[in-house]
């Protein structure tokens, strides 16, 4: 017996456009985290913390999926919309902020230049003035000298030593004479000392200004590419701050949506429970009657009813082609993405890809291979009695099945195919427990 119901083309079209949606993500943070002047940064930090982003990531869209069971395409859908606008909003906040954190670090830089900058600048103008004055102080002193020379030329050979001598009409004469002469002598060579000192400092700040000059031309080619790097970076942050109010946007018009869809997934997730309760009444029927039979069994034989013990231990097998079993999924609680409260997750989801083989877990009898609302394709498989309880294990959301109903199967054996019907958002196995009618998690009964 098999069903051909498949998964519709536009939930794969979003469950595609879900994980593209976060390899866009993953793409946008890492050119934004690879920005900046933080040079130094880590790559391996960096590339550990993009994969553990992505885990994460991934693990929420697992758990969505996961309670989005039961629930019809369009709520589904605008659920994973949800998911999908919530997971790019983290990145893309932290990504506003390293803009952000680009941007402030870049004006920090321009700001130090330019007062780099300004301090060569007063230091041009400091020794500008400085050589204006001893320009000017050495025009002074070559004035003084030349009229120090035009007073000796017009002054005659009386000026010097011999003229003085001669000259002189007393002792008192001539040593006012000579006084004067060596005072005008040794005025003579302070000035010519002082035009050489004023030469050598001049020549001295000459090349301080020069360097300093040159300096400036540095620091203006460095401010302006640092500027150039500045708009850069707030162009960057601009886009990036664009983008989370973007998301934001989406993420408020999707809970508004997903609001005025509440009633109805109310409505249509009360159908799917009443069919699951439909389904755990007939496993409790059947478990009563194996207990019942095994009762009769030992009062035929003068012994005491089997009292139902625990079931514990590696009790199944691998019920997929994926080796090691590979958990999606937990069995728990769920927050309801619609609802906006937990519900239980009654199975383990384990990694299957769309028509993959299914085994049965363990061997037994199957209860029944058929369509089941919101499970899909669903075969039950009963295992009889364990230490007193009664078994039972359900393979959901199957494109297929090759068994049917009252078939024994051994542990193993094929039950069918994986796939996504039913309320399914991907390709997996939801795979159920129960004991004694109710549901239990798997994960120990498997041995992980």
């Amino acid at each position: 017996m098999a069903s051909t119901r498949t998964r519709s083309p536009r939930r794969a079209r979003g469950v595609r456009a879900l994980a593209g949606s976060l390899a866009g993500v993953l793409t946008v943070l890492v050119g934004v985290t690879a920005a900046g002047p933080a040079v130094g940064d880590d790559l391996d930090d960096r590339k550990s913390a993009l994969e553990q982003q992505q885990r994460t990531n991934e693990q929420q869209r697992a758990d969505a999926e996961a309670a989005l069971e039961g629930l019809s395409e369009q709520y589904a859908q605008t659920a994973q919309d949800l998911l999908a606008v919530q997971q790019q909003l983290a990145p893309a906040q932290a990504a506003l902020t390293a803009a952000q954190e680009a941007l402030a670090g870049y004006e920090r830089e321009a700001e130090l230049i330019a007062a780099r900058l300004q301090d060569a600048q007063d230091q041009e103008t400091s020794i500008s003035a400085t050589i204006d004055t001893d320009t000017a102080r050495a025009d002074e002193i070559r004035a003084q000298v030349g009229q120090m020379a035009r007073q000796a030329y017009q002054g005659g050979p009386e000026l010097s030593g011999i003229g003085i001598v001669v000259g002189a009409q007393s002792v008192e004469e001539f040593t006012e004479q000579y006084g004067l002469a060596t005072a005008a002598q040794r005025a003579q060579s302070e000035v010519l000392d002082e035009l050489a000192d004023i030469a050598a400092a001049n020549k001295q700040s000459q090349a301080r200004l020069t360097a300093v000059r040159e300096r400036i031309t540095e620091l203006k080619a460095e401010a302006d590419a640092k500027v150039a790097e500045a708009e850069e970076a707030r162009q960057e942050a601009a886009d990036r701050k664009a983008e989370v109010e973007d998301l934001i946007a989406q993420e408020t018009a999707k809970k508004r949506q997903l609001e005025g869809q509440k009633a109805s997934a109310e409505a249509e997730v009360a159908k799917i429970d009443a069919e699951k309760k439909a389904i755990e009444n007939e496993i409790t029927r059947v478990a009563n009657e194996q207990r019942a039979r095994a009762a009769a069994a030992a009062a035929a034989a003068g012994q005491p009813a089997p009292a139902p013990g625990p079931v514990t231990g590696s009790v199944f097998g691998n019920p997929t082609s994926i080796n090691p079993i590979y958990v999606t999924s937990e069995y728990g609680m769920r927050l309801h993405p619609i609802l906006g409260y937990y519900r239980l997750h009654a199975g383990i989801d384990l990694r299957t890809y769309c028509g993959t083989p299914i085994y049965a877990a363990r061997e037994g009898t199957v209860q029944w291979a058929r369509w089941r609302s919101g499970f899909g394709n669903q075969v039950m498989v009963d295992h009889g009695l364990y230490n007193g309880s009664s078994l039972m294990t359900s393979y959901n959301h199957m494109t297929s099945f090759v068994v049917g109903g009252g078939q024994h199967v051994s542990q193993g054996q094929l039950l069918g195919y994986s796939g996504n019907t039913g309320t399914s958002a991907a390709c997996h196995l939801h795979f159920e427990v129960y004991v004694n009618g109710a549901t239990t998690n798997p994960r120990p009964l498997l041995g992980l």
